[in-house]
């Protein structure tokens, strides 16, 4: 399906439909050309009448926040019936796509990085008093893929100002809105009292949700188990275990302790127990990562059962078992990696193995 609207079709008297890009729960996706700014950017436009409200919400709310980690929103068009939301063009994908297709979880490097960023977005959303209610892998963009050259939060079509005062009830505002499937999607990642008393819902919700994206991307399962059966072990804090391959390598072990402890402090049952975004940010800011370009290339052989190299495009790459994050790959199998000068050899560390 590719939505309604034609390529050089005119919205708004200004943006210029380019092609068809995607297409979300409630929405369908454009690339359109601004011809006052000569900016390229998304045009996105409701699947249905009911997701309009969204539309209209989150062109208010997302536009008092002006940070690099939130996707900037730049007009609102209603026109003939129909209703349009500009934002900045995000040439990327969404968290879950980007990363969560070609591998189950992602190492503590990585995931350190995606923690800090995360926090920095909801910080400034915070700061502008806007309570995003909707965080998930899938309202988050990133650009270059396990690079993460750049990570922006998307989406604030339930979001609200912390202090508004909204009848939502007797016009069935939040109720349609968390009633549709894009509610059903979130509940792994929703707080314990976004599913009590969802009118309650305030700043430090979306803390506990960064707290279970986070282990989501570690564990390579949610927290909290997924669908309906996550609601009864979210309002009771019963999370699972950590996955031992979490903390089995002495090389990984001391990055994903800190991280588990500070996610843990997000998902603390009580709102006024857990960090504020501030706070998270600064926790955050301690955690120690490399930022060094992951590469592709495939495992070319092994060495006494201990190391082996790396076949890349390039030159070999170096690396021991310790280095690999989960499941150890297979001669020929792909993975995805650092590398570092190590002498003689570039040597590789993070390992993770790809499907």
């Amino acid at each position: 399906m590719t939505g309604t609207l034609a390529p050089g079709q005119t919205i708004g008297g200004r943006y210029v439909v380019q092609h068809y890009l995607a297409e979300g729960g409630m929405q369908f996706v454009y690339v359109a050309q601004d011809t006052v700014t000569d900016r390229v950017v998304a045009l996105k436009t409701p699947k249905n009448p009911s997701a309009e409200k969204r539309f209209r919400r989150s062109a208010i709310v997302a536009a008092k926040v002006n940070h690099p980690n939130v996707a900037k929103t730049l007009d609102y068009v209603e026109e003939n019936g129909a209703t349009f939301l500009v934002e900045e063009l995000i040439e990327g994908e969404d968290l879950k796509v980007a990363l969560l297709t070609r591998t189950d979880y992602v190492d503590p490097y990585l995931v350190a990085k995606i923690f800090r960023h995360l926090a920095k977005g909801v910080s400034a959303a915070h700061h502008n008093g806007v309570v995003h209610r909707d965080l998930k892998p899938t309202n988050i963009m990133v650009v270059g893929g396990y690079n993460v050259a750049e990570l922006k939060v998307t989406d604030f079509g339930i979001a609200k100002m912390a202090e508004a005062e909204l009848d939502e009830a007797a016009e069935g505002g939040d109720a349609s809105l968390s009633a549709s499937a894009t509610a059903l999607g979130a509940i792994p990642y929703m707080a314990p009292e976004a599913i009590d008393a969802p009118e309650t819902v305030g700043l430090p919700a979306d803390v506990w949700s960064i707290g279970a994206i986070v282990l989501h991307i570690l564990y390579g399962n949610y927290p909290y188990g997924s669908g309906l059966r996550a609601v009864g072990n979210i309002t009771k804090n019963s999370p699972i275990s950590t996955p031992q391959f979490v903390t089995s390598n002495s090389q990984f072990r001391p990055l994903a302790e800190e991280i588990i402890e500070l996610a843990g402090r997000c998902l603390q049952s009580a709102p006024e127990d857990r960090p504020t975004a501030d706070q998270l940010v600064e926790m955050c800011d301690t955690l120690c990562y490399t930022v060094s370009d992951r590469k592709l290339g495939s495992v070319k052989n092994y060495h006494y059962d201990a190391y082996g190299f790396i076949r890349t495009s390039g030159d070999d790459v170096f690396f021991h078992k310790d280095s690999v994050f989960g499941e150890l790959p297979k001669v020929n199998e792909s993975v995805v990696f650092s590398c570092y000068d190590g002498g003689q050899a570039p040597r590789a560390l993070p390992v993770l193995k790809l499907k």
